[in-house]
């Protein structure tokens, strides 16, 4: 049973922005009470926690992409979404959302690549 839905990628050029979605079903619990992370996958590597928004909105981001990305939520409409800027060719990959704290199934993703 897919939780989350991911939206918003696509082919970007090098130094260029996206803003990925993610939405919680309404039957998916009480949304605002979770911390939300963004993930991301390349071919032939593991998942990564790239940025985490905790339910009172403090932020966590990892190195690569800290000053890049920026996350937030909107609890009104279930939503988190990853604001991209800067795009690097490793920033290509897979993204998911999902609770760090409690994992649920994941989602589809949205495919992000960057071209030279």
């Amino acid at each position: 049973q897919v939780f989350f839905e991911e939206s918003g990628g696509g082919l970007v050029q090098h130094g260029g922005s996206l803003r990925l979605s993610c939405v919680a079903p309404t039957t998916g619990g009480i949304f605002k009470f979770y911390g939300i992370g963004w993930y991301r996958q390349a071919p032939g590597n593991q998942r990564e926690l790239i940025a985490r928004i905790h339910s009172d909105g403090e932020t966590h981001y990892t190195d690569s992409v800290k000053g890049r990305f920026t996350i937030s939520r909107d609890d009104d409409r279930n939503t988190v979404y990853l604001q991209m800027t800067d795009l690097k060719l490793e920033d290509t990959a897979l993204y998911h959302c999902n609770r760090p704290s409690s994992v649920v199934p994941w989602g589809r993703g949205t495919q992000v690549t960057v071209s030279p």
